[in-house]
């Protein structure tokens, strides 16, 4: 069957390498044709867990209290905040900024109520709204009414007021909303009806509608950030801007990663072809490896691009990644045929390119079904980003291997074997020195090993998934500064929601008729109401939120502590409730604290617009759920999500009488957080499904236990090094970081492969361990040093990044390149000298034909 198999690739592939050529050229051009389908996707949906229950959840309360995508522009003017000047330059930047079109509103101090510059009465509050634009507003008043109010300070001015922030709400997209609640509609039917075709169709039409109009958005949203940063720009000589939220954060990473994937992507090629160059030092053996990496990159974007497949910050490192992959496939490759060269000048070039095909593709197959069962493993994750990069991964290998044992044969058919390259170079040297010298010293180096298992396992200890979004991004990118400015002088960046819902049966605050009839006549006189006004009250009964659970003095005073409680919390920062606004109609009537009667009352007068934020941002239409919107400092050192969230719910619970299922907390930090918490169980689930199912393939190829557990022992080594030094150097695991570990397993297992076949061609040559590690080490050795140096070298350029997730990738990836290396040249051949897994072989010559076979 193997000889058939081979009859057809010599006929199809080495005998006919233009057609080859060909077909592969006209694959390229097509897939190519839809590289510019080809997009990325950082948008919060990537930054949550699959079919996470309080995904749902953030989305009814999205859309029942408003959305969070909003934009923050810090000011700080050069001139006093409230100068003429300088309010005349916000307001023309506020009348620029509503021209964009994807603006809805914005919220300054140029338009937010002030009711004590001077202080005015309900009755007038009622007719007219006074702001910082009336003409008879007093500055200084507005000033220090701005930098009391519980509203405004610390949300649209910094407590030295220097720094002013405009909130840019951005219009809703119903679009989008709509298409949501029917693929959520959808999902739940087909969970109900699993065997619906009807239901599947039009789930795949709905998905189809989905992807295209993010797509849309996600041009709108970055034609968005362009427009206001241009306008910025205009008045940058007057003040200091930064720009953030949560739509800058997505559209700023999505051009940080296209950043990284263009201009490093092309300085990585570069770096290679400079590496390769020196190592070969043979044009073909340059072009011939980027050539089928190239190629290889292409199919694959096209793909994604064909299928509408979005690349996300965890995947965002996959074209590097096939690069890696190609390159150690056609780097061995190439290693064996200058070998077969060296050896045997005289023979034909079919002969050598059809005996190196022979001789590799076993070894090679096998190193790209384990790289997949790598990256495969990511699939059980929950998070859907890194189930999608071990999809593309999967795909990609399988990509790689094709090109290798298509393109590159073929097109190497296409040449004369040319000179033959001396293989006594300093490489081998390198190598066989560095075999001689380690069987000389065994126990040392296995007891180095020990000790470095043991530094391993203390260092699991301080892996952490608490990580913060300011991270990513270096102190001297714009992002970064502006995160930092809005958490230290407006209130914090990460929005959190805390909801608590009344109790199952709430008992409802009755007010004395008798005490409201005593203060009719006084009510009246003092407010200006009519008696008609209080009758047309008392025939329409308190209904809604004026007869809620919430709605009265002695619940507000409740939510009134609930909000102190939040507010004390060192990581909060603005916190916005029903207290906020409560604390403005006190002002303005104190006997709302106390008199139910009142406060109803006063609430029918208030016009919508007061209303609008005063109240409905933070309690339901029927008034028996409360919602505290909070910022937390994202910039806080000491912030760790999953304890403040523990903290704030076990607080609520302790310190007032309130039950835990009471409390429900949402925003981008619960959904994140929820993730995070996700990512050190995947980790431990994905890596132990990726060492069983390589040692299941070891068994497999091998058929030789003992030999497969020794060749598993240098993977296990190197994941846990890379992981305890991620430990050890406070790396958290995040999306980006957690795939790390399975590429050092890839990479390992790779190296792992290719050596043990080698070492047991040299031992059935010879009959002798250590003989055999030294014939392995001048073979073999070189070829996995090549691949190691070359994308290590590469790689490390990713340290310019300004994105520190791929900085991290850079540096773990080239680490785990050297350590890879590093094991199976060490510790791999004194685990085969120790155990012995091939038993004793006596010398047996093989003839020429034999030698040239392997």
């Amino acid at each position: 069957m193997f000889f058939d198999l081979a009859g057809i690739y010599k006929n199809s592939i080495l005998n006919k390498p233009k057609v080859v050529c060909f077909i592969i050229f006209l694959m390229t051009v097509f897939f190519a044709s839809h590289i510019p389908n080809f997009r990325l996707d950082a948008s919060s949906d990537t930054l949550v867990l699959e079919n996470d229950n309080a995904l749902k959840f953030y989305r009814e309360i999205k859309q029942q209290y408003g959305s969070d995508d909003f934009l923050i522009m810090t000011y700080t003017p050069k001139n006093d905040l409230f100068a003429q000047s300088t309010i005349d330059d916000l307001i023309k930047m506020s009348e620029r900024l509503m021209k964009v079109n994807q603006l809805e509103s914005i919220i300054s101090v140029l338009n937010v109520p002030l009711i004590n510059s001077p202080p005015v009465t309900l009755k007038s509050l009622v007719d007219h709204i006074p702001t910082l634009l009336d003409p008879n507003i007093n500055k200084n008043l507005a000033k220090k009414e701005l930098l009391i109010s519980p509203l405004f300070k610390n949300l649209l001015i910094s407590s030295d007021s220097k720094t002013t922030a405009l909130l840019l709400y951005i219009k809703p997209d119903k679009a989008n909303q709509l298409l949501q609640q029917k693929r959520i509609y959808l999902k739940k039917n087909i969970q109900e009806e699993p065997s619906s075709n009807v239901i599947k169709k039009q789930l795949n039409n709905i998905n189809t509608l989905y992807s295209a109009h993010l797509k849309v958005m996600q041009n709108k949203q970055a034609q968005l950030i362009t427009d206001v940063r241009q306008i910025m720009a205009l008045h940058s000589d007057n003040a200091q801007l930064h720009l953030g939220g949560v739509p800058m954060i997505t559209s700023d990473s999505i051009a940080f990663i296209r950043h990284d994937l263009i201009n490093f992507g092309l300085v990585v090629v570069l770096f290679i072809l400079l590496t390769l160059s020196i190592a070969f030092a043979k044009v073909r053996w340059v072009v011939l490896p980027l050539l089928c990496c190239i190629v290889s990159g292409i199919i694959m974007v096209g793909f994604l691009g064909l299928v509408d497949w979005p690349v996300t910050i965890v995947s965002s490192n996959f074209i590097s990644l096939m690069l890696i992959l190609t390159l150690s496939l056609t780097i061995h490759l190439i290693v064996r045929y200058q070998e077969l060269h060296w050896k045997y000048p005289q023979v034909s070039q079919f002969t050598l390119v059809s005996k190196t095909i022979q001789k590799k593709f076993v070894p090679c197959l096998f190193t790209t079904a384990t790289t997949i069962v790598a990256f495969g493993s990511l699939v059980v994750s929950d998070i859907r980003p890194v189930i999608d990069f071990g999809w593309m991964m999967t795909i990609g290998v399988s990509i790689a291997f094709l090109m290798a044992f298509t393109l590159f044969p073929a097109a190497l058919m296409l040449l004369k074997p040319g000179k033959v390259v001396n293989q006594k170079n300093l490489t081998e040297q390198l190598t066989l020195s560095f075999a001689k010298k380690l069987i000389k010293v065994q126990v040392p180096v296995l007891v180095l090993y020990f000790i470095i298992i043991a530094i391993s396992i203390f260092g699991f200890r301080y892996l952490s998934v608490e990580n913060r979004f300011i991270d990513y991004f270096k102190p001297s990118t714009e992002i970064h500064q502006g995160m930092s400015l809005i958490d230290n002088k407006l209130g914090g960046t990460t929005p959190l929601d805390v909801v608590i819902n009344a109790p199952i049966e709430p008992t409802i605050e009755k007010r004395d008729p008798n005490i409201a009839e005593d203060i009719e006549d006084d009510f009246f006189d003092e407010f200006g109401f009519e008696e008609d006004e209080f009758n047309e009250l008392e025939q329409n009964k308190p209904t809604g939120i004026t007869a809620s659970y919430w709605f009265n003095p002695v619940m507000l005073e409740e939510v009134a502590q609930y909000h102190k409680f939040l507010d004390k919390l060192p990581q909060t920062g603005k916190i916005l409730s029903l207290a906020s606004g409560m604390q403005l109609i006190n002002d303005l009537e104190p006997e709302t604290k106390t008199d139910n009667f009142k406060l109803s009352l006063i609430y029918s007068k208030l016009p919508d617009s007061v209303k609008s934020v005063l109240f409905d941002p933070y309690l339901s239409e029927n008034g028996n759920q409360i919602r505290f919107s909070i910022r937390v400092f994202e910039s806080d050192k000491n912030l760790k999500r999953d304890e403040l969230l523990k903290n704030i719910k076990r607080g609520l619970v302790n310190k007032f009488d309130l039950k835990e299922e009471q409390i429900q907390l949402t925003g981008m930090l619960v959904l994140y957080n929820n993730m995070l918490k996700s990512l050190f169980s995947s980790q431990i689930q994905t890596l132990g499904m990726v060492f069983f199912s390589i040692l299941i393939m070891f068994v497999l190829l091998y058929k030789n236990i003992s030999l497969s557990l020794i060749t598993l022992i240098p993977n296990l080594v190197a994941a846990s090094m890379v992981l305890s030094i991620m430990g050890w150097f406070s790396i958290p695991l995040d999306m980006m970081t957690i795939t790390i570990a399975s590429i050092c397993v890839g990479i390992a297992v790779d190296n792992s492969i290719h050596y043990v076949h080698r070492f047991k061609i040299e031992y059935q040559l010879c009959g002798d361990y250590e003989q055999a590690i030294i014939k392995s080490h001048s073979s073999i050795g070189r070829a996995m040093y090549y691949t190691s140096i070359t994308i290590t070298l590469g790689f490390s350029i990713l340290i310019f990044s300004n994105f520190m997730p791929s900085i991290y990738f850079g540096l773990l990836t080239g680490f785990s390149m050297i350590f890879a290396l590093i094991s199976n040249l060490s510790l791999l051949p004194l685990l085969l000298i120790k155990f012995k897994p091939l038993g004793d072989n006596t010398c047996q010559p093989k003839s020429i034909e034999n030698q040239v076979l392997n």
